[in-house]
């Protein structure tokens, strides 16, 4: 079983009030294609960010449209699409409500969430609602990269240099400020899936490691119970449809074959098979190889 852990569709309402993209990103019968033709049983439909809320009010009314629209998707195509839901960040009482809403009454099994909102990450406290029930319900989380004002978007906005550079360093520090807000340990059943590897967090997993015994050994940074990697072994990240040696490597020696799930970020990627092929081609096992595939993800969304 082949399943795309990350890829993309998006109402055109939401569409129309964003201002990147096209009504490429609203194409489901495209998609539906191109799935056939690339052998993908099924995928999961998780949100891109976008500033639609900017023109639509507030995240709220964004987050209702595009629930219900991706509810609609899964209706329509049962066993081809995975919803992710989105929440309306910023606010504990209505995040809750949208995520019952969504897993009660529309039937999702997963959850979308953006590294950042206004410069607040997924550490803060208002979100940990969220994490305790998600744990308690075997919900995936997957967090995708915030596009609007990424980290370090206030110094350097450029149309190369933010999303190749920033986007990644949004998602890094994300994750690092879940390890040292004691989130791995507050929650050590709950799965958070990144994507594209989770940034760069793989490639400086030792420099973590050294860096903190240093710092503990003049008492200069709290004592996480452990090294950084210990906790940092309990994420799951997707390929986004890389198909970089050094990027799998790097992943494959931090976490290991269990939690790094194929993923082709369609329609922004369209190299389908090209990002398949660099998972076939792993000094792996062929059950290694099925688990990135689509197997793990499976296994994760059936506990949902």
């Amino acid at each position: 079983m082949i399943i795309d852990a990350h890829s993309h569709w998006l109402p055109e309402e939401i569409i129309r009030n964003a201002h990147f993209f096209s009504p490429a990103w609203g194409d489901i019968e495209a998609q539906v294609s191109m799935m056939d033709k690339a052998g993908i049983d099924q995928a999961v439909l998780s949100y891109p960010t976008t500033n639609a809320h900017l023109k639509m009010g507030s995240f709220n009314e964004v987050a209702r449209i595009y629930n219900d629209a991706i509810a609609r998707i899964v209706v329509r195509f049962p066993d081809r699409f995975i919803g992710a839901a989105i929440l309306p960040l910023g606010n504990s009482e209505e995040m809750v409500f949208e995520l019952r809403r969504a897993t009660e009454q529309l039937g999702f099994r997963a959850l979308s969430l953006a590294s950042s909102y206004n410069g607040v990450y997924l550490d803060d406290r208002t979100v940990w609602p969220i994490f305790e029930i998600a744990q308690k319900n075997r919900i995936p989380i997957f967090v995708h990269p915030q596009i609007i004002n990424p980290i370090g978007s206030e110094r350097v906005n450029d149309p190369l240099l933010t999303p190749v550079i920033e986007y990644v360093f949004d998602t890094t520090i994300s994750i690092g400020k879940l390890l040292m807000a004691d989130i791995f340990t507050l929650f050590p059943e709950l799965t958070l899936i990144f994507s594209n590897f989770g940034g760069i967090i793989t490639h400086v997993a030792n420099r973590f490691d050294e860096t903190y015994k240093m710092l503990r050994g003049i008492n200069f940074v709290k004592d996480l119970g452990g090294n950084p990697t210990q906790f940092l072994k309990n994420i799951y990240v997707d390929t986004g449809g890389d198909k970089t040696t050094s990027n799998f490597l790097s992943a494959l020696e931090l976490l290991g074959t269990q939690h790094i799930l194929w993923g082709s970020d369609w329609p922004a990627k369209k190299d389908i098979k090209g990002s398949q092929e660099a998972v076939s081609q792993l000094p792996l096992s062929q059950n290694e190889i099925k688990n990135i595939l689509g197997e793990t993800i499976n296994n994760l969304l059936k506990g949902a």
